[in-house]
């Protein structure tokens, strides 16, 4: 990046005059911060205590038999606190507001695992928690929300326009406009103005260090590392040590949703949907309409269902440094299957596709090489999309007795049942 917040021609910071003090402010901060020894060692505590860091690198010993390749590692992010590697960044910038003398967060969240993380800092920390999340998403990520509010956070539900993550960004971005005094937006993703990408960046780094030390002390021939991508936050945290060499391979995996067609995926990188534009106060890879609009985008995961990706992501795909590819739905879902088959994990439908892009490359690879793919986040936050899937006719049942139960007050333990 250079000094003017840009990643070669993407970045910058692409905002209203009233944003450019905050923004200033927020950039001395995170500076003064990242130089003082006290921060640091009170973030590494955190980090230790809260979080339960470091995560596991999982030899998934299983899946490398029925693939018949390259041995296969899970770095497993959802075992942090939270269930995802959202908390990583989350608790770096709650106790950097802290540090500001900021009281009120606001962020935006998809598939609920930002939001549920910034609620948990915020009640870690003691600061009042606004989250902005699209109504779309607020229906399908139930027990997120259900999670955010038991941590104290008031969730807003956005009725504007495709009613997903863009829109979230849209309204918390004008909530901010006008509170900034006192009053932090805690973004999620490595994507926004300057000093955002590079704020988000630092703090998932973490993985990719921890993921660096643990493959160095297995002394793994490493071949690929593979990451989902929808913003970028975890794969740009995985992928941070090994950018300036030129081994192992960078993978980024976008959601291919139902199909190629526009409005039917969230592929940024690959294909001829995205152009270059500047949409949430930075300029990068945009899924546009033809009348320059932003485009509705479509994947089963919250979380990667978003226009946009991050600049530096943008950046290394353009460089060569990192290969972009993407993994449908089904692929996705039959990821997780496959995992919770042979490795007893359950992937989060974001990091699934990260799984998919594994199994297709692990099983091209000699053995003895390795892949490492980031399981960003864990899949019990998908209950509401994979059961309807995994076992339709026993859902819709649940559903339909629940309901009835809920209606006529009946005792959980009785209903049902013999009294």
């Amino acid at each position: 990046m250079n000094n003017n917040g840009y990643f070669d021609r993407f970045g910058g910071r692409y905002v209203a005059e009233v944003l450019r003090r905050p923004l200033d402010e927020l950039e001395r901060a995170f500076t003064d911060a990242m130089l003082d020894p006290d921060f640091g060692k009170e973030l590494e505590t955190l980090r230790a205590d809260f979080i339960g860091r470091p995560t596991p690198l999982l030899f998934a010993g299983n899946a490398t038999r029925e693939l018949g390749g390259a041995d296969v590692y899970i770095k497993m992010e959802g075992l942090a606190h939270t269930g995802a590697h959202k908390i990583n960044n989350a608790i770096g910038q709650a106790l950097l507001v802290k540090r500001m003398g900021k009281k009120r967060v606001i962020a935006e969240t998809g598939a609920g695992q930002h939001g549920l993380a910034t609620a948990s800092a915020c009640a870690k920390l003691g600061l009042e928690c606004v989250i902005y999340m699209g109504d779309v998403d607020v229906r399908r990520q139930q027990p997120n929300v259900a999670a955010m509010e038991l941590y104290g956070a008031k969730v807003v539900p956005v009725m504007a326009g495709s009613r997903t993550l863009k829109d979230a960004i849209n309204e918390a971005m004008r909530d901010w406009a006008a509170s900034f005094v006192d009053t932090h937006y805690l973004i999620g993703s490595a994507l926004g103005p300057a000093p955002f990408p590079d704020m988000v960046r630092t703090f998932q780094s973490v993985i990719g260090r921890e993921t660096l030390a643990q493959s160095r002390e297995r002394g793994l021939d490493l071949e690929a590392m593979i990451a989902c991508v929808g913003g970028g936050s975890n794969a740009i945290g995985f992928f941070e040590p090994f950018i300036g060499v030129k081994s192992p391979r960078l993978v980024g995996v976008e959601a291919g949703g139902i199909g190629p067609g526009r409005s039917e995926n969230a592929v940024r990188m690959t294909g001829s949907a995205a152009s270059d534009g500047i949409i949430h106060g930075y300029k990068s890879r945009f899924l546009v309409d033809d009348d320059g609009q932003v485009a509705e985008t479509r994947s089963i995961s919250a979380g990667l269902d978003y226009p946009g990706i991050g600049p530096q992501l943008a950046s290394l795909g353009e460089s060569g440094r990192i290969e972009f590819i993407s993994a449908s739905d089904s692929e996705a879902l039959d990821a997780v299957r496959f995992f919770a088959r042979t490795e007893g994990v359950i992937f989060a439908l974001e990091s699934a596709h990260a799984g998919a892009a594994c199994m297709r490359l692990a099983r091209d690879l000699p053995k003895g090489k390795a892949v490492i793919v980031n399981m960003s986040g864990r899949g019990d936050k998908d209950i509401f999309i994979t059961s309807p899937v995994f076992r339709h006719e026993e859902w819709k049942a649940f559903l339909r007795a629940e309901l009835d139960r809920l209606e006529s007050g009946a005792d959980i333990h009785v209903f049902g049942g013999s009294k």
